[in-house]
């Protein structure tokens, strides 16, 4: 499903992380794990096309996104890939529900409110679908964030320390919640951090040494 090799990544010509392979089949779940500045996030980026690649293949089902146009690989992400930002960028003067239906709008898809319903209520908090986001508890937004990411039920899905700066009792409820919702839509999923609360989770790590 998703594909990596002899990747090397970098701001304009130069190089800060040399990735040899890596390979997650459909469904699979993978978290990689190392300190901030290790090249984690910048990975995560070029996985989502957002980054481009010095030199390698980055395959996602079979499409070598490395190949794509910078048009061609927004409408690629929009299609086939749900992120988690750290950062959740939930638009604040929108209530919950607008701010999922803004998803169906970026990809252009055609819009389903009751399927954004049904995605809050599975997160239980559909009784937040009028709130705007800074009603939200920290925990509360991370769902909405993930709601978002996971609605149109993408092959991939990607997250950027989605727990770091959650509680204990948070962030074991978030990444069972991002995990039981990837397994349930059938999605990959790989998930970037620096939070060592997660790597029970996983049975695939693969770990990051911080750049010298």
């Amino acid at each position: 499903m998703l594909s990596l090799k002899d990747v090397t990544l970098g701001y304009g010509k130069t190089p800060v992380l040399h990735m040899g392979t890596l390979e997650i089949p459909q469904g699979g779940q993978f978290l990689i794990s190392g300190a901030s500045g290790s090249g984690k996030t910048t990975l995560l980026y070029a996985v989502a096309g957002i980054l481009p690649v010095i030199s390698g293949s980055i395959a996602i089902n079979g499409t070598d996104i490395t190949k794509l146009s910078e048009t061609n690989r927004d409408h690629f992400r929009g299609k086939n890939i749900g992120i988690i930002y750290q950062t959740l960028h939930l638009v604040r003067s929108l209530s919950v529900i607008d701010n999922l239906m803004l998803a169906f709008f970026a990809s252009g898809a055609k819009q389903d409110r009751g399927r954004a319903l049904h995605m809050l209520h599975r997160l239980g908090i559909e009784d937040k679908k009028d709130a705007l986001p800074e009603q939200l508890s920290q925990g509360q937004a991370q769902r909405v964030a993930i709601a978002r990411a996971v609605l149109q039920k993408p092959p991939l899905i990607l997250a950027d320390e989605p727990t770091s700066s959650l509680d204990d009792k948070s962030c074991g409820k978030v990444i069972e919640i991002i995990m039981r919702t990837a397994k349930e839509n059938g999605s990959s999923l790989l998930i970037a951090t620096h939070d060592q609360r997660l790597t029970p989770y996983f049975a695939n790590v693969m770990y990051f040494e911080e750049a010298p």
